[in-house]
């Protein structure tokens, strides 16, 4: 299967399919979520890829690419390493004047959050087939925010939702987290 397609498979199945994010199936609906994957192993060049999504998102309206998935495949497979990058684009994101009009949200097959095991169910809310970098438009999420009862229970609520899933469903929702 390419990478566009998982990532498509992915966001169906995981993001929108246990409404890990309320806000994703109407612009997948609307095809307004650009997925663009880089084949680069060069953290320079994955800069200058990130930078162009920046700008092509910048001068396109939301009514046409809402948010980017920025695919790493071939890149930033460490986690480590992939922290040390997102510091990185972050960085560039301020640097370039973006800093307030969009964020950087991040996704890796084994993301880990600070201060939990590399087992713990709430990691699988943002575990993705590659590592990759979503640009989010700020406005958009301001709106969307605005309009959602209980915003913030969002993420306690995306960490019950792995706390109920079993092997099995673990196992079809994440298959690039399991070694055959």
């Amino acid at each position: 299967m390419q990478e566009v397609e998982r990532i498509q498979q992915w966001l169906d199945d995981v993001v929108i399919g246990l409404n890990l994010c309320p806000f994703a199936a109407r612009p997948r609906r609307q095809k307004r979520i650009r997925i663009t994957v880089t084949q680069t192993d060069s953290e320079e060049v994955l800069l200058e890829a990130l930078q162009q999504e920046l700008e092509l998102i910048d001068k396109t309206p939301a009514t046409e690419i809402e948010t980017t998935l920025l695919v790493i495949p071939h890149l930033l497979s460490d986690f480590m390493d992939y922290t040390l990058f997102l510091d990185l684009a972050n960085f560039q994101l301020q640097r370039s004047g973006w800093e307030g009009q969009y964020q950087l949200a991040s996704f890796h097959p084994d993301y880990c959050f600070a201060g939990s095991d590399p087992d713990d169910a709430e990691n699988l809310t943002n575990r993705s087939p590659y590592p990759l970098l979503h640009i989010i438009r700020e406005e958009q999420l301001e709106q969307v925010l605005s309009k959602y009862p209980d915003s913030e229970r969002i993420p306690e609520t995306n960490v019950s939702r792995m706390l109920l899933l079993d092997d099995q469903e673990k196992r079809r929702l994440f298959p690039y987290l399991f070694s055959e």
